[in-house]
């Protein structure tokens, strides 16, 4: 198993994962109406499905510690380490433009430490099966996305949620036989980049 899905396994482990994980993904409850036809009417969308923009403003809060840019031509021009925490849009057409990215879809995390671009998809699983099982696979074709390109680029998929409970599923099976890929929590996202 990675280095980096050890440690994610052990950090879930913990008595305080949960809360820890509140700091990246604050859920706001979800509030039922007064009756069935307001409640159906009024529903929020799954939590899975909220997840997305929590992870780039955790990241915009500076929790990694190094200056955050949302212009790509200067995250280019930068010797240092920093991020690039911009739309969907430019930082999908960064990945694609420099570092070979060839998915049609937005990336969640870009950063340069120690003159590699390491590339990520967040995502926050909440059960198994169905469209939780879809979600994993979504990020697990972001590491599998890329061409060669002129800088290093270390692809990981940052995921947190049930994916680290210890059982037969089809996602920690995959970890156990996939040492190869960098599959973390966002908790342990930066000790990861530190160490590049």
């Amino acid at each position: 198993m990675n280095y980096w899905t050890e440690k994610s396994i052990a950090f879930a482990e913990q008595r305080n994962y949960l809360d820890e994980l509140f700091r990246v993904y604050p859920l706001s409850p979800n509030h039922m109406g007064f009756d069935a036809i307001i409640e159906k009417c009024t529903a929020p969308k799954e939590t899975n499905r909220q997840m997305g923009p929590m992870f780039k403003n955790w990241i915009a809060r500076g929790v990694i510690g190094v200056p955050i840019l949302n212009d790509p031509e200067k995250f280019l021009r930068t010797n240092g380490n920093c991020l690039l925490n911009s739309t969907d849009s430019v930082m999908q057409d960064f990945a694609r433009k420099f570092l070979g990215f060839t998915r049609n879809k937005g990336v969640d995390f870009l950063a340069k430490f120690s003159g590699k671009y390491i590339v990520g998809e967040a995502k926050f699983l909440t059960d198994f099966g169905g469209h939780q099982n879809a979600q994993f696979d979504d990020a697990l074709s972001t590491l599998h996305s890329f061409t060669a390109s002129e800088f290093e680029v270390i692809p990981v998929a940052i995921i947190d949620g049930v994916i680290y409970i210890r059982n037969h599923s089809k996602m920690h099976d995959y970890l156990q036989h996939h040492p190869e890929y960098n599959i973390m929590s966002a908790l342990v996202l930066r000790e990861f980049l530190y160490s590049l």
